[in-house]
């Protein structure tokens, strides 16, 4: 018999809201804006983090998918030279604030349903702390969460399962009663190391068979848990 589900903690970027609408055009503008619309040098930056300038597309592989701010900001470093890395991750971080967010379903909702179900929700994000409550404010949903973890939070990033493990202990959680929900391998990993179940979510940049291997199960996007929850008897 499975244990009971108590809580689900979510990767933001790629789960929450989709990734590529909400991405790959505010990267193509940060590029063009960083470097004075100088296409050449805008397009060399973005090979660098795995962002063809031309297509507006984000590699399968790239850094930004699921690295930390930080690990972002020290690929970008080199191409600004002149720039501290404090600098770098703060014009980084503001940009990302005011980043338009799609919404991968109707948050408010869908978040409120599972809350009636009695869940505690949790957000762990490789984002920063800081834009992380500004996408979630802007959704009308940051209070529908009892936990919000940026890499910057202090325990670390994904996929070390620190942000997950520090969710649990806030919320008087078992890990084996926690679904960590993730759009790829860092987050499923985390998910993994900390003990939990993993779904994994097709709205970020990773297909299901790249997720199938650590994902108990693999969805289209976030809406279709409830109905996961009810076939499996959660």
């Amino acid at each position: 018999m499975s244990a009971p589900v108590r809580g689900i903690i979510f990767d933001k970027d790629g789960t929450l809201f989709d990734f590529g609408t909400t991405w790959e055009a505010w990267a193509a503008a940060f590029l063009l804006n960083a470097t004075d619309n100088d296409t050449a040098r805008a397009t060399k930056i973005g090979h660098a983090i795995g962002f063809d300038l031309a297509k507006r597309k984000f590699r399968r592989d790239s850094l930004v998918i699921a690295g930390t701010a930080g690990e972002i900001t020290d690929a970008l470093l080199p191409h600004f030279p002149g720039m501290g890395r404090d600098a770098m991750l703060n014009m980084l971080n503001a940009e990302a604030e005011v980043a338009p967010q799609a919404e991968a379903v109707a948050l408010a909702p869908f978040l409120q349903g599972l809350r009636g179900r009695g869940l505690t929700l949790g957000v762990a994000t490789n984002d920063a702390e800081s834009p992380a409550r500004a996408h979630l404010q802007g959704a009308g949903v940051v209070d529908l969460f009892d936990f919000v973890a940026g890499f910057d939070s202090g325990h670390g990033g994904k996929p070390a399962p620190g942000q997950l493990l520090a969710f649990c202990t806030q919320c008087g959680l078992e890990p084996a009663d926690v679904i960590m929900v993730g759009d790829s391998l860092h987050d499923l990993r985390a998910g993994r190391a900390a003990g939990m179940r993993t779904l994994g979510v097709l709205t970020g940049m990773a297909i299901a068979a790249d997720l199938a291997p650590l994902a108990d199960a693999v969805l289209p996007d976030i809406g279709h848990i409830p109905a996961w929850l009810d076939q499996q008897g959660l």
